[in-house]
């Protein structure tokens, strides 16, 4: 059976309705949309995206990519992107499965491997052609959820299959630049953890520069050009996202929300939701619970 269309088989009995889903497999997540869906702002984690069946456009500021199943995405940082998917329906839904990477891991498999530099010039969000290799090692991921026993065992074997085969591919010094500790990417990497884990906080440039082991200068420099915005107006993106997430699916007020992700003013929050998701908090967690095609992840 061909590799592209077994995967689609996976997804589709492991994945039961439109959403993403995590699973018994660490760091494997499942996406299935049975339509096209609304551009949705959300925060992509470091990952490998593989589309068994439909296709998604992604959106970093004024850089564009579609992928399919001809082409997989890398995402090389966690990024604010705005993604939807293009081709879906409900004989053919949009399946898609997504691994984070294992940054330890890849690490380790940079060093034992050796060979190549890690370059600061490349593209921290790229399409490439397809990989039957890939494919077949990710159904094989997959093929795990099957037999929970074996997951132990055999998942970290997979991975480290997949990353070394990646490392292997045209995008080998992508993946070394995200693993050197010393990388303008490795830096950022340090700076986004630290906004995200404090992102409710008032944090100051400072603070950040301190956790990425850069001057504030070189900081603002290097962020602005990897994620498109700085560091401040990307915790406004995680803040804001956030307070989404709770009105969506756990029923909070705009006022509960906003108060919980950090702001004190709730203007200030309503007049900067707005100004990220087009509308007013209330307004359009009632466009969204409205609409059918709404479906955040990748």
């Amino acid at each position: 059976m061909n590799s592209t269309k077994e995967l689609a088989g996976q997804i589709m009995r492991h994945a039961h309705k439109p959403g993403m889903a995590a699973t018994a497999v660490p760091r494997l997540w499942l996406i299935r949309a049975d339509q096209t869906t609304i551009p949705v702002p959300a925060v992509y984690e470091a990952s490998l995206c593989l589309i068994a069946q439909g296709s998604k456009r992604v959106s970093l500021g004024e850089e564009s990519v579609v992928y399919d199943a001809a082409r997989y995405l890398l995402v090389s940082v966690d990024l604010p992107l705005v993604g939807h998917v293009l081709e879906a329906s409900a004989d053919a839904p949009y399946l898609c499965c997504k691994i984070d990477l294992d940054l330890a891991a890849l690490a380790d498999l940079v060093v034992s491997e050796g060979g190549g530099a890690a370059k600061d010039d490349l593209s921290v969000l790229a399409v490439y052609p397809g990989d039957p290799d890939i494919v077949d090692a990710a159904c094989r991921l997959v093929r795990l959820l099957d037999r929970p026993d074996t997951i132990a065992a055999l998942a970290p074997l997979i991975e480290r299959e997949i990353l070394y085969r990646l490392l292997k591919g045209p995008h080998g010094a992508m993946l070394r630049r995200m693993a050197a500790t010393d990388s303008r990417l490795s830096q950022i990497s340090r700076a986004i953890a630290c906004i995200r884990r404090r992102f409710d906080e008032q944090l100051r440039i400072e603070e950040i520069a301190t956790a990425a082991g850069m001057s504030t200068s070189s900081l603002h420099a290097h962020f602005r050009a990897i994620t498109r915005m700085t560091p401040l107006d990307y915790q406004k993106q995680l803040r804001l996202q956030e307070a989404r997430r709770l009105m969506l699916a756990e029923g909070a007020n705009a006022g509960t929300a906003g108060f919980a992700v950090g702001y004190d003013s709730q203007s200030q929050f309503s007049r900067e939701y707005r100004r990220l998701f087009g509308a007013p908090p209330r307004q359009d967690i009632d466009r969204l619970q409205a609409s059918e095609h709404f479906l955040a992840g990748v």
